[in-house]
């Protein structure tokens, strides 16, 4: 099911989201929800999409990896940042029709869960480390916007 994307100025997005219990993760209904999510990322042609983009503010995102695969990260969390930065474009689903440069780490650790409530540590760079790093902001109600270097 394609879900609704909430959009900026909504208050919603700027609320902090609840990490997610084992329980909850395994459950069907939270399942289903990661498959909305994923449906709605790839509808929209998004690079990734974070809960609480649909208004469930729940620490989980999901993104379009380097190779094609749909991804899903629950309770995600960033462990280093490189000192090494780039500035790139960005724009995003709950913004539309706006974009602008954000300067953010090259390189991340994070650890996670998976759909099975697994957990894992990755190191990501390039592509994946910049589209993890725009929706694990979205989980602390932080928007590219909040971001974006001036000119």
């Amino acid at each position: 099911m394609i879900l609704n994307i909430l959009t900026h100025p909504n208050n919603t997005l700027r609320k902090k989201s609840s990490v997610i219990s084992a329980d909850e993760i395994l459950s069907a209904e939270f399942q289903k929800f990661l498959d909305d999510l994923g449906e709605t990322m790839v509808e929209f042609d998004g690079a990734g999409l974070a809960a609480p983009q649909t208004g469930n503010l729940k620490r989980a995102v999901v993104i379009h990896a380097e190779d094609g695969e749909i991804k899903f990260y629950v309770n995600p969390k960033i462990t280093y940042k490189s000192l090494r930065r780039s500035i790139v474009e960005e724009g995003c689903l709950s913004v539309p029709g706006v974009f602008g440069d954000v300067k953010r780490p090259k390189k991340i650790w994070i650890k996670y869960q998976d759909r099975k409530g697994i957990g894992h540590k990755e190191r990501c760079d390039l592509y994946s480390s910049r589209v993890l790093q725009h929706e694990i902001d979205h989980l602390d109600g932080i928007l590219f916007i909040d971001k974006m270097i001036k000119k």
